[in-house]
Formats: structure tokens, sequence, C-alpha cells
């Protein structure tokens, strides 16, 4: 029986790193401010290269660790909410620079859940063809859709990629156990990045893309209690318990969010690893970013059942139980 393995993970982030202490001299805050609100320390911030640069390095990574051609590739998925353009998608300008010409390209945009859809759509893209390989990255470039006198979202995101290679291989146990998937289309106005408002007139003015905006206090809530339900379903759903999962790599949108979740589900926060200290919120990216992380430092094995779960704008909620 043919079923999907990840068999390369990889992530990367630009070299410029921006300090809480350094926000303070051009906001109204701290260090100390935003610490205890968020556990962010400092995030890396893009001076010059795109979502599609973040994602190229991903990409040209997990071809090498997988010894793998770039022609050999049949699917690339990114996940972002911070395209280059509209047009071309993110996806086919990596595709173009990678020279996977064989390979159909195209973004997800389903903001900070959007790495897990992108996973679940590889997956079942993969198993309905006699496709091989898939690319799946998240990358972002959020630093671009935020307005940097806006302390209520200057201080938490950062700029980053991280992605992983699917490839179909003779075992027995597929590679997504369980999944729930959720958007809640109602919440949408809770988070907005990077609206267009169609200008009024004849001939029309170019529109212009609008920061991020968010409400805190319901993004709060809606992931303290969506979460913990998402992952709950997911795992019944695999037929497992709590108990079961051997590491919970959750979305790393702010330290308190992470610990409330894994005190509604029970679960010790040693099973929660988190680097949000260091690249702060990384939308799509932190996902995967989370697991390269947790497989170079040997914390991930094979044969670890592990939670992955993002939470984000739409609103939207996406959990995937993986047999790594």
């Amino acid at each position: 029986m043919q079923n999907l393995r990840i068999t390369s993970t990889a992530s990367y982030h630009p070299p410029l790193n921006i300090t809480n202490q350094q926000l303070s001299t051009i906001m109204d805050t701290s260090d100390e401010w935003i610490k205890t609100r968020t556990g962010i320390h400092q995030r890396y911030i893009s001076n010059i290269e795109n979502t599609s640069d973040l994602a190229l390095n991903v990409g040209n990574q997990l071809l090498t660790n997988a010894n793998l051609k770039a022609t050999e590739l049949d699917l690339i998925i990114i996940a972002t909410m911070s395209p280059d353009a509209y047009t071309p998608s993110t996806a086919a300008i990596v595709q173009g620079e990678l020279g996977a010409k064989n390979a159909i390209a195209f973004d997800i945009s389903a903001a900070c859940t959007g790495f897990i859809y992108a996973m679940n759509t590889a997956e079942l893209m993969l198993k309905s063809s006699n496709w091989q390989n898939a690319m799946v990255i998240g990358a972002e470039v959020l630093s671009k859709l935020i307005d940097w006198k806006d302390r209520s979202t200057a201080v938490l995101f950062g700029d980053g990629a991280g992605g992983v290679l699917l490839q179909k291989t003779t075992t027995a146990t597929p590679l997504i156990l369980g999944r729930d998937l959720h958007t809640f289309g109602d919440l949408g106005d809770k988070i907005i990045a990077g609206k267009t408002t169609p200008k009024t007139g004849f001939p029309k003015q170019l529109t212009s893309l609008s920061p991020f905006a968010m409400a805190g206090r319901d993004v709060y809530r809606f992931a303290t209690h969506e979460v913990p339900r998402s992952i709950a379903s997911a795992v019944q759903q695999a037929n497992l318990k709590l108990d079961d999962i051997d590491y919970f790599l959750l979305h790393q949108a702010n330290e308190r969010i992470i610990n409330q979740i894994a005190k509604r589900l029970g679960q010790p926060i040693t099973r929660f690893p988190m680097n949000i200290s260091e690249y702060g919120n990384t939308g799509a990216a932190s996902e995967p970013i989370l697991l390269t992380q947790a497989v170079t430092h040997e914390l991930v094995k094979p044969g670890n059942i592990i939670a992955m779960s993002g939470f984000g704008g739409g609103l939207s909620t996406g959990t995937i139980i993986l047999n790594y």
C-alpha cells in the first residue's frame, strides 16, 4: 500500500532581527510590556527579500535534503497571506525559480491556518493521483502589512518560511491519522489585513492595502475555546487519546494562548514546544518552522504522533494528527 511520508523539512528567516527594545524606540511600548503579554522577545524582519525569496530558500533546502531534482516535483503549494502579488501566485514564482517545470503550483490563503489546509490539500491530491512528490511551504513577509505605529499589532509579527516535502512510500500507516478543519466566516472582521476598497467614479484611482487590524480579546477567546475543540476532534477521529500525542505543535501566536490551550486539554506544557520568543507570529510559516526545529533538535522523531494545529484569520482553525 502506498501512503505518504514527510521526507524533508526546512526553514529560513531573514538575517535582520528586531528586539523589543528596538521597537520601544519607535512606539509607545517596552520590552517588559511585550514579553508579559505575548512571550515575544524578538522577531526577524525582511529588508529586501519578498515572500517568494523566503519560500525559494526553503524549497532549495527541501530538495537538497531529500536528494530530489526539481523536475521530479509534481505539486507545489504555498500557504501565505502576504504574497508577492495577486498574480502570479507565490508558488508559481517559486516553481519557475526552482525549475520545477513538471509541477503545478498554487497558493492557499487561510492566514495562520494556511499550512494545515495546504497539508490536507497536498495529501488528498497525491493520494488521488499518480503523482509522487509534493512541496508544501508556509511563507510570510508580514512586515509589509504592518502599521509600525500600532503597538497592538506591530509587536506581534515576524517574517519567515518553513516547509516539508511529501513523498509516496510503501508503508501501511497513513501520514495523516485524523483531521479537523473549520472556517468561521461570520467572525472574519476580527482579523483583517490587506483589505482593498473599490474607488468610486471613473477613471478609478489605484486602491491601497489596509494594514493589519485585529480584535485581540475576541481572537484570544476564539483560540482558547476553538483550538482545544479542534484538537480533541482530530484526536478522536484518529481513534487515539490525548495522552497518545507525543507533541502538540501549535501556531505560535501568543504564549498565553498556548498555555491556556494546554490547560484546557489537560496536557503538560512540556509537550507544547514553542519558539515564539525568537520568531514572533510568522503566520502560515509558524507551524512548519516549529516542526523543522523540533526535527532538527531530535525532539520529534520518526514514529512520533504529533498534533499540528493552526488558527487565525477567516476566522479559521485546522488540526492534523501526523504519524511522523
